[in-house]
């Protein structure tokens, strides 16, 4: 297959290329050409400003592909441009969204917990909206405006290594350093996936008849306390938390108010297996406690 990514020279993005070369496809990744190209001559690199549609129509001018990822989109302006600018040049967009679609309000939540199909949409640019609201407002025009099949993947954070967000490395360096981090909720629950993962499965909802929106997660869920937990245990250091108040670069990035995940239920009735997080979370906690120490 001819596969377009836009967004794919760092973390799951990459792990995606990566599946799809060994799998022996043929590879583009469109690119602002500021970050490199980690793949070389394996891959096809186009170089454009993913906010100028302009350079976008003039760079995917005279192209076909089979399936498009877009993992860059963050507004509905962006959504709408990709529509025109792809129609009738894609069999399959994959659109990469997120577990910011749905209300923090301790419910688990199923894909009909937002419906992008009849959702309103207010055209705008990525500074017009927060970041879930700006992920809502794409999905809606990419369902309601496409002329191609597109799939909306849902991920909660995305754990690695890699993860250049830091945002598990955030924990695990305070509390090796002592210091406080600051928390609306210890006890709220939240699910994760790692980089691996979120790159099978938007390869499995590219490769796949899917259609729709589409969570993606690992299966099971962990509070913030058993986070911090496995943490302590690992380094040997208690966690200095903070319950109210704090100054903003002790404020977690996972600091959330009520239980915040979703269930899987349709994926895995689509043929994907999910992992346990409890099987791999412990052993990527050790991992980055080590590299970290």
């Amino acid at each position: 297959m001819n596969i377009l990514v836009l967004g794919g020279t760092r973390f799951f993005g990459k792990k995606l290329v990566e599946l799809y070369l060994q799998n022996g496809h043929s590879v583009t990744i469109l690119t602002r050409g500021q970050s490199g190209n980690p793949f070389g001559t394996k891959v096809k690199q186009l170089i454009a400003n993913r906010d100028d549609a302009d350079s976008l129509s003039q760079v995917l001018s005279d192209t076909t592909w089979d399936i498009v990822y877009d993992n860059i989109c963050y507004s509905p302006n962006e959504a709408h441009n990709i529509c025109n600018i792809l129609k009738g040049k894609t069999k399959k967009l994959v659109f990469t969204s997120t577990l910011s679609t749905y209300e923090i309000d301790g419910i688990v939540k199923t894909e009909g917990d937002f419906n992008p199909f009849d959702y309103e949409v207010r055209m705008g640019n990525r500074e017009d909206f927060s970041y879930g609201e700006g992920k809502r407002q794409a999905e809606a025009v990419l369902f309601k405006e496409a002329t191609f099949p597109v799939v909306a993947v849902r991920f909660p954070i995305v754990m690695g290594e890699n993860d250049y967000t830091r945002r598990l490395h955030f924990h695990i360096e305070r509390i090796l350093q002592e210091q406080p981090i600051s928390l609306p909720n210890i006890e709220a629950k939240m699910s994760f996936i790692t980089d691996d993962e979120a790159a099978a499965f938007l390869y499995f909802a590219g490769s796949t008849p899917i259609e729709g929106p589409y969570n993606a997660t690992a299966t099971g869920a962990i509070s913030l306390k058993d986070l911090l937990g496995l943490i302590e245990e690992t380094t040997g250091k208690h966690a200095k938390i903070s319950l109210v108040g704090g100054d903003e670069m002790s404020q977690s990035p996972y600091g959330v108010p009520a239980d915040w995940y979703m269930t899987t239920t349709k994926a895995e009735a689509a043929g994907f297996t999910f992992s346990q997080l409890h099987d791999w979370l412990p052993t990527l906690v050790k991992t980055l406690v080590k590299e970290l120490q």
